[in-house]
């Protein structure tokens, strides 16, 4: 299995939140972990905010950005390119999504396209979420999401 995180999943990768465990658990059965190359600024941008916000300690933050730079390489990166561009312009058309989750889903698509392997679209937000599904992507947490925005 291939496994597409998004930022949102990332970081429940290397910060310990609500979900973080299933991340683990798809992370440590995927043969390979894709993402965007965009995701490093993503990332490193949000583990920022949580030491400014007082999510992480300095020491923390140290920490968290030196296991992700050492893992970072071990990722497959999916690249900006021509036909990456190709893919987003046609993603929004169909689908009201923000640039960067644009990007992730283009991105994922590409590579289930070249694969053999079953990909599984790893990501907390829930617009994007829908729109992966809509493209024909096995999304893990679309469910639970779309569980919790349902009034009580």
């Amino acid at each position: 299995m291939i496994l597409y995180c998004d930022t949102s999943a990332l970081i429940k990768r290397y910060v310990e939140e609500d979900r973080s465990d299933e991340v683990d658990g798809l992370w440590e059965e995927a043969v390979e972990v894709l993402t965007s190359t965009v995701a490093f600024a993503e990332t490193m941008a949000t583990f920022r905010r949580k030491y400014r916000e007082a999510v992480l300690s300095e020491v923390e933050c140290i920490q968290t950005v030196a296991e992700f730079k050492n893992e970072y390489p071990r990722l497959i990166l999916v690249p900006i390119s021509s036909e990456l561009n190709q893919i987003i312009e046609g993603l929004l058309l169909k689908h009201p999504l923000r640039g960067f989750d644009a990007i992730h889903l283009a991105s994922a698509l590409l590579m289930h396209k070249g694969s053999h392997l079953a990909t599984r679209f790893a990501c907390f937000d829930h617009a994007l979420n829908k729109a992966a599904e809509e493209e024909g992507l096995n999304v893990p947490f679309a469910e639970q999401l779309a569980d919790s925005k349902k009034p009580s």
